[in-house]
């Protein structure tokens, strides 16, 4: 994979992290959406989620009903044929994929077989641009052992001591 180096550093790092972003919580939350809007953008010019697909090969977003129910019609299928066919409920009561690689990835190319119809959550994907970061850094530092991006936002902010 491309950006293994990136994946490889958040995961020999964890503690560090944590507690960078530990520290970054009890910012100011606009300024820390700020900071990351920035990283956000900067990164996403340099690396190509299709050059990686990781997100979709190794996690399963969380399909919401209306995400089952739009999905299941752009396949031309009943939802309870989609769900029996590809999801499965989580220990939190969520519906997901009942395994990885995503059944829609194109591994060819790393597309989305169903792209525009895909779920909220992969439209979201890596959440690095919402407001209200600080509510959900512990979300991110799970993402940054997934996502090469969200890996080199973080370990930029916290190698220039934000």
């Amino acid at each position: 994979m491309k950006y293994q180096s990136d994946l490889y550093h958040a995961r020999a790092h964890k503690k560090q992290i944590q507690a960078g972003l530990k520290r970054l919580k009890k910012r100011n939350s606009r300024e820390v959406d700020t900071l990351f809007h920035e990283q956000h953008d900067q990164v996403f010019q340099e690396i190509d989620c299709l050059s990686c697909a990781n997100c979709c090969k190794t996690t399963s977003p969380i399909f919401r009903d209306i995400d089952i129910k739009r999905i299941s019609k752009h396949l031309r299928m009943k939802e309870t044929e989609f769900i029996d066919s590809y999801l499965e409920m989580d220990i939190d009561e969520d519906w997901v994929l009942k395994k990885a690689p995503c059944h829609f990835l194109n591994e060819q190319d790393n597309t989305c077989n169903i792209y525009g119809v895909r779920p909220l959550a992969c439209r979201e994907y890596p959440h690095t641009d919402r407001k209200k970061m600080t509510q959900i850094l512990s979300l991110t530092e799970r993402n940054t052992r997934v996502c090469p991006a969200v890996s080199r936002m973080v370990r930029n902010l916290l190698e220039n001591d934000v």
